[in-house]
């Protein structure tokens, strides 16, 4: 635990450290866009913030090799692909932030870095089904895993609309795969998952160090340079699981471990499932309105939290609430053996979460005692870094 809490503290101190740089660099390079209708920041914001991340996270990485425990997950050049994509999307990120991309040539690009990951080991290589597992070819598991990580990658993307969101949001996931890929790697006995776990904590910490800079009100924004990167990592996360060991030996551990069989491929999806949820519902509002699917809107979750009368930073905590709750039940029906304590106070925490996503329109129709849900707005404070 100790290297891992270094790594994590490496990561947080290195992104914070470069994120002033990075911000004085995106202001003399001409990445300070002006303020858009559909944007809730009054004065332009620098941006290019995912840079601090990439070096934060870089620099993390090559020292953790050089650490007893961790660098013995090593063994395989899958480090080396995640910091040839990682680059590769980032650059297109900053291609995007300064000058613009058509949504064409962004998606070419989020391919070409999901491809790199995947021509390093990065793959799926088997689906759990009910009492078996599906073996996947080479080519079924590599477009599936490219998938998987060019959705993720949007999903990060369109949650990036607020202060400290994406940031936070993915400092939450990362926290609870950690938290998961600890247990199964320490607890169990499965070294194997040493690796995501390593890179779990990399970028929790990342996602700290940057969200000091990025909180409400901002003073920098990631831009789709540190969104793109941060939905480009924590796919990788998940998907290395599978890549390091083939079907059967993954049956025998799962099983043997009384561990969910499904988990490895449901905790992905349910860890980051407030981001995918707000991208399908972005998609099917766009499309059944007769609009391209990237075409941006003001009908993101975060916006209507905003339009609800919560505060920027009530919103942005709501969110944070709602994604700990998705994500960390998931992963402790996975490390208690008590299913119905967990769902139990799962739904009691939900039921506070939804009643404080009520308290304005509570408090509108008078409903509540004086000052309870009131949201305090600040004209000039709102800032968003969204390119939705």
């Amino acid at each position: 635990m100790r290297e891992y809490a270094l790594t994590f503290v490496i990561a947080a101190a290195v992104t914070y450290l470069l994120v002033p740089l990075v911000r004085r660099a995106a202001i003399r390079f001409g990445a300070t866009p002006p303020v858009r209708d559909r944007d809730v920041h009054t004065e332009p914001i620098p941006r290019l913030g995912g840079l601090a991340i990439y070096g934060g996270f870089a620099a993390a990485l090559l020292i953790s090799a050089q650490l007893p425990h961790l660098q013995n997950v090593f063994v395989a050049d899958t480090w080396q692909g995640l910091l040839l994509a990682g680059g590769l999307i980032t650059l297109i990120g900053v291609i995007d932030d300064r000058w613009g991309m058509d949504a064409l040539s962004k998606l070419a690009g989020q391919v070409a870095a999901a491809g790199i990951l995947v021509s390093n080991g990065v793959q799926l290589l088997w689906l759990p089904l009910p009492g078996t597992q599906l073996s996947l070819g080479p080519w079924l598991g590599a477009m599936i895993s490219i998938l998987l990580i060019v959705v993720t990658i949007n999903a990060v993307n369109f949650a990036d609309g607020l202060d400290g969101l994406a940031a936070g949001i993915v400092a939450i996931s990362s926290l609870a795969f950690f938290a998961y890929y600890y247990v199964v790697a320490v607890e169990e006995g499965f070294v194997r998952q040493s690796y995501p776990a390593m890179i779990a904590i990399i970028l929790a910490g990342t996602c700290v160090g940057f969200l000091c800079h990025n909180f409400h009100p901002a003073r920098v924004f990631m831009g789709d340079t540190g969104s793109m990167l941060l939905g480009l990592l924590l796919t990788s996360i998940t998907i290395t699981v599978t890549g390091q060991f083939d079907a059967n030996t993954a049956r025998e551990e799962f099983n043997s471990s009384g561990l969910v069989v499904f988990l490895p491929i449901l905790l992905p999806l349910l860890v980051i499932a407030l981001p995918l949820a707000d991208l399908v519902l972005a998609v099917l509002r766009r499309t059944l309105a007769g609009r391209s699917p990237f075409s941006p809107d003001r009908g993101h979750l975060h916006h209507r939290l905003l339009d609800m009368g919560h505060s920027h930073v009530r919103a942005v905590l709501l969110m944070y609430l709602w994604a700990g709750i998705v994500a960390f039940a998931s992963v402790s029906l996975s490390i208690f053996g008590s299913a119905a304590m967990v769902l139990s106070i799962t739904a009691l925490v939900a039921v506070c979460a939804v009643g404080l996503i009520a308290l304005p329109r509570l408090r509108r129709r008078g409903l509540l005692p004086w000052g309870l849900g009131k949201a305090a707005k600040r004209p000039g404070h709102h800032h968003s870094v969204s390119d939705e």
